[in-house]
């Protein structure tokens, strides 16, 4: 096959896009769509280009390009500490106000729920006024709202904090990878992304040993909800301490000093008109995986102190070794993933991770446990590596702050019953544990979970597209574009019907050669 040979036709409607999908996922050189200054699309086939050095890599960013990145990385660290505070912790929670661990878990479904809508709304935010202030509004009220957790006396008070801290922690994941990734070198996304989606799992490794370091006392939970407020707070305060995103800056310039909430809703009901299918697709994909890392890891701790009977400083030690395995699976697979392609990454591990389902929930032992949770996280998370960067290239580029956001927040609202689900069945059912006596089945019940839903992924990501490559750092924020259409008829301009033409082919960024 010649370079750049042309790739057309490019499949139209569901069924005959999931038939090209599949084919082109046994194809090395990937579809690559490419659009013109003028609006036209014309689509060629690419070799991806080969690994970099990681340390290459880095440098390409600048200081500046850093700054974004950690404080972005920062703000989803913090955010996965202030939600793993709960799941941790949660047979400390039931002793506490004297109820069941599937009741506690509730909880987690009412923040989950919850999370979407406040997604939708600082997702918006963030597109139209920037990535700071939202980011900044997010990250103190959720400190505040771990503190009122705290000082919750009764459960019913418990629950509504956290439904409410769900609204405020729906909005940190979209303006967090905006903020992170959209200033990233296109060969650097794949690595850059892996280790930003593992800010998730590092949060939930400094949960654990905040966990760890406090004890196993009832009371003990509190200490660790005051280290997650404390963390929030603070990141709030220093993304104060840094401008705006210049990206979004010198898009807003190049699109239009001001941008209308009119024209931005304009757009932004143009864009699910256009890409319905797409948002359906990414709410899909989002729904299997919440479901793929919430099943795998919320009631982890709770396995091992109930159906293993470990103490609180073995399951904590193990919880620990776990997601280390996340955080450098997820890096290593989102950094091939620049190379070997978005979903064979994610079908890939997906894959792996469902083969080793038995060694992860048969042993007895803290080492082996300890061993098979870390390589099992390794591909869960893994696969998640590749999700930040994928979402961005798949999102309508003026949206890319409310589009990721929403739809893994729409994904985790329908996926937010699982681990209530997975305590209620475990609660429910029983086996015999390492000393002879019944326990409850946490480690059936989550094992074939899991086993369905990484099948559902590697079908789901086998049949969907890609946009391995895409550019949109240059694309203006979301109803510029409109409001210059707009402001021309009412000007009387001739060419303003020549610009909505031109804008209805090229208003989304220039999917250019990777």
């Amino acid at each position: 096959m010649a370079p750049n040979e042309d790739a057309s036709p490019v499949a139209k409607g569901t069924i005959a896009t999931m038939k090209q999908s599949w084919a082109d996922l046994f194809r090395w050189r990937q579809r690559v769509a490419i659009t013109n200054e003028y609006g036209e699309t014309t689509t060629e086939w690419q070799s991806p280009e080969p690994l970099q050095n990681p340390v290459k890599l880095f440098v390409q960013l600048s200081a500046r390009d850093w700054v974004f990145f950690l404080v972005g990385l920062a703000a989803w660290i913090a955010d996965a500490f202030d939600f793993h505070a709960l799941s941790i912790q949660t047979v400390k929670l039931a002793a506490y106000y004297d109820t069941t661990k599937t009741n506690v878990t509730t909880a987690i479904t009412l923040t989950l729920l919850l999370r979407s809508v406040g997604a939708a709304f600082f997702g918006l935010a963030g597109d139209k006024f920037g990535r700071k202030w939202p980011m900044v509004i997010n990250m103190i009220v959720l400190g505040l709202l771990q503190i009122a957790t705290i000082y919750s006396a009764t459960f019913q008070q418990f629950l509504a904090v956290r439904s409410l801290f769900g609204l405020f922690m729906g909005g940190v994941y979209g303006n967090a990878i905006a903020m992170a990734l959209e200033n990233c070198p296109v060969n650097a996304r794949g690595l850059m992304s892996g280790i930003m989606q593992q800010g998730y799992s590092f949060g939930y490794v400094l949960a654990a040993c905040a966990n760890l370091g406090v004890g196993g006392s009832t009371e003990s939970w509190k200490t660790v909800f005051w280290i997650a407020a404390g963390l929030s707070i603070a990141v709030g305060l220093i993304r104060i301490c840094f401008p705006e995103s210049q990206q979004f800056l010198a898009a807003k310039r190049a699109g239009k000093p001001k941008v209308t909430p009119a024209a931005f809703f304009r757009e932004a009901r143009a864009m699910l008109a256009k890409e319905w299918r797409m948002c359906i697709y990414c709410v899909i994909l989002m729904t299997w995986f919440n479901y793929y890392s919430h099943t795998s890891q919320d009631s982890y701790t709770t396995f091992l102190l109930t159906q293993k009977e470990f103490k609180n400083a073995a399951a904590s030690r193990g919880s620990i070794i776990m997601k280390v395995g996340a955080c450098v699976g997820g890096t290593i697979i989102g950094y091939l993933s620049q190379f070997v392609g978005r979903r064979r990454a994610m079908v890939g591990a997906a894959l792996i991770s469902g083969c080793l389902i038995p060694a992860w929930i048969l042993p007895t032992g803290e080492p082996s446990l300890s061993a098979s949770g870390f390589f099992m996280q390794f591909f869960v998370q893994g696969a998640w590596g590749v999700i930040p960067i994928h979402l961005n290239e798949l999102s309508p580029p003026a949206f890319r702050s409310s589009f990721p956001g929403i739809t893994y927040q729409v994904g985790n609202m329908i996926s937010s019953p699982s681990a209530q689900i997975v305590n209620a069945i475990s609660e429910s059912h029983h086996v015999r544990g390492p000393g002879g006596d019944r326990v409850e089945a946490y480690g059936p019940t989550m094992g074939v979970a899991t086993a369905i839903i990484a099948v559902g992924i590697a079908v789901t990501a086998a049949l969907g597209p890609e946009k391995r490559g895409s550019r949109f750092e240059t694309t203006a924020p979301a109803g510029a574009e409109q409001d210059v259409v707009v402001k021309r008829r009412e000007s009387g301009s001739e060419d303003a019907y020549e610009s909505e033409g031109q804008l209805e082919k090229g208003s989304e960024a220039k999917l250019e050669k990777a």
